[in-house]
């Protein structure tokens, strides 16, 4: 291997804290040169098979063209440098498109490796401001929502549901977790979260019931409130919560708003609003103990093998289908695909090629293993993968595991009895693997979205002290792909091509959102503070 490519082995192997594994990865050395010799030999016969036309050289020509001219206008903060800098027409001097190959790759390295400075900011969510005040003991009714979607979209919907709660000075009820439909999960709120610690933690926010109170005895039953049904407009702001929701709240005593997915807009000027967000999603919402403590021993377990990158691996049926990636399967995998998008989606016309050029398409394992290898992991990298059940199975999954033997699993950590004990199905399975992940070494997902398992996680790692993640442009890779499927690439240049495309996206240490960015993805610096900030309402509140 290469000088450099030692340098990325070793942000991992040997910089990450563990010094007794340097001889063993130099002895390595040959053998993974050798291995990426002969396994780039078999990509270049065809890694999936794909084929390309001239009209798709032509395309991936302009796709390139104006994702580099996109890439110009985006601010990056570059943390081991200790400073962020506008990549841009008004500092041409510091532009990284002025770098060569060689200087860009060592940039990706050194990223990599370094630490990340917080320049002087630290999460501060849990303090609130001296005047905020406590909910009054008398509300204005009761406030139910139902929780559409994964884990990661329930979570922001929790997150708008206290928020909606605090405007309309509503009690809100435990929000219902709508998720028989594609997790078979019925174990609701008190089955996931730990209901004691997010009520007694918003005790000073909002007030929480676990369900409407009786208000009467009828035929002699007992009978609660019943709620108006409203459907709330995405997005909305929080005026039509002040007027239209309190409205029918105070005629009819509760309402609930369904459905409950980004029914709340996420750009806000009111820093307490954005903070209070912040403390539900990084501090009341807690997963129930088995949870934690099963998740705290699969990583006691991972570190006693060294420190490990954790990869969420977005390749699931639903993702595919819901892309329009399918021509990269069988013509019975593809039906499939094509009958869950039908019944599940809103009917649509996508053309695989044109999807994966825009970067729609959720990388493939072995993509994900080709572009490790370019940044220098080698076989002896120790991976975690969160993911669910990957469609395709073994076939997709094999080149990853050639190129790293040592991929783990919730399932190949956690004892069958630890397993059992919690049922990691349905939620609970990607409970676990989120706390894993968020606890790792380097996070990289390989699909994020604004309903994405990894898109609150990005956040939440950021918000824990800048944790370092990797986030693959898929639209500057796409191209790479292509031209190595269709043999146009020899193997130095495609990972000299991976690693500038891998130049911009390391995500770590503050920074400023840039779309698509969200704030549940990048909730600096509304929900991080700063002793002696230069805006008063960026400097650390003292708790009440």
């Amino acid at each position: 291997m290469s000088s450099e490519s030692v340098a990325h082995v070793r942000c991992v192997a040997v910089d990450m804290g563990d010094p007794d594994r340097t001889a063993p990865l130099k002895a390595r050395n040959a053998e993974n040169e050798h291995f990426e010799e002969k396994s780039w030999s078999i990509k270049m016969k065809g890694l999936t098979r794909r084929q390309t036309g001239p009209g798709v050289v032509f395309l991936l020509c302009v796709v390139s063209m104006v994702s580099h001219m996109r890439q110009e206008k985006l601010k990056f903060t570059f943390m081991n440098l200790g400073s962020s800098f506008e990549v841009g027409h008004g500092n041409e001097h510091n532009s990284l498109t002025h770098l060569t190959y060689q200087e860009t790759t060592q940039l990706v390295a050194d990223r990599l490796r370094s630490s990340t400075p917080s320049l002087g900011w630290r999460s501060s969510a849990a303090s609130r401001n001296p005047e905020w005040s406590p909910p009054p003991e008398r509300t204005n009714g009761y406030l139910l929502v139902r929780c559409n979607g994964g884990l990661n979209q329930q979570r922001g919907a929790i997150c708008n549901a206290v928020l909606a709660a605090r405007i309309m000075n509503a009690t809100l009820v435990l929000p219902a977790l709508d998720t028989n439909s594609f997790w078979h999960d019925k174990s609701g709120f008190s089955g996931i979260y730990d209901v004691r610690h997010f009520i007694t933690s918003l005790a000073n926010d909002v007030k929480v019931v676990t369900t409407l109170p009786l208000v009467g005895v009828v035929y002699k039953q007992h009978r609660r409130i019943k709620p108006f049904q409203l459907r709330p407009p995405r997005n909305a702001l929080p005026n039509w919560y002040e007027t239209v929701a309190l409205a029918k709240m105070k005629e009819h005593g509760a309402i609930l708003l369904s459905p409950f997915s980004h029914r709340l807009a996420e750009e806000l000027d009111n820093l307490d609003y954005q903070r209070l967000r912040c403390r539900v999603n990084y501090h009341a919402l807690r997963f129930r103990e088995d949870v934690m403590s099963l998740s705290s021993k699969i990583v006691a377990r991972l570190r006693a093998e060294g420190q490990f990158l954790a990869i969420h691996l977005r390749f699931e049926m639903d993702m595919l289908a819901f892309a329009g990636c399918t021509d990269i399967f069988t013509v019975a995998e593809q039906a499939m695909l094509v009958k869950y998008r039908m019944e599940n989606f809103a009917e649509k016309t996508l053309h695989y090629t044109d999807r994966r050029l825009i970067g729609k398409c959720p990388l493939t394992p072995e993509e994900v293993g080709l572009i490790l290898r370019a940044l220098g992991y080698d076989n002896s990298t120790h991976i975690y993968i969160a993911a669910g059940d990957i469609f395709g199975g073994e076939r997709f999954m094999d080149p990853l595991r050639k190129f790293f033997p040592r991929l783990k699993t919730r399932k190949t950590v956690a004892t069958a009895d630890e397993l059992n004990r919690i049922s990691t199905e349905g939620l609970l399975g990607p409970a676990v693997d989120y706390m894993v992940c968020l606890l790792s070494d380097i996070f990289m997902p390989t699909f994020e979205g604004p309903s994405n398992f990894a898109n609150n996680l990005l956040g939440h790692r950021l918000y824990n002290g800048f944790h370092k993640s990797i986030i693959p442009d898929r639209r500057a890779l796409a191209p790479i792909f292509m031209k190595m499927e269709e043999g146009s690439l020899d193997q130095g240049e495609f990972k000299e091509r991976v690693k500038a495309a891998m130049r911009t996206t390391l995500v770590a240490g503050p920074h400023t959102r840039v779309e698509p960015e969200s704030f549940y993805t990048n909730p600096w610096p509304e929900c991080f503070c700063k002793p002696h900030a230069a805006r008063k309402s960026y400097q650390c509140p003292g708790p009440i």
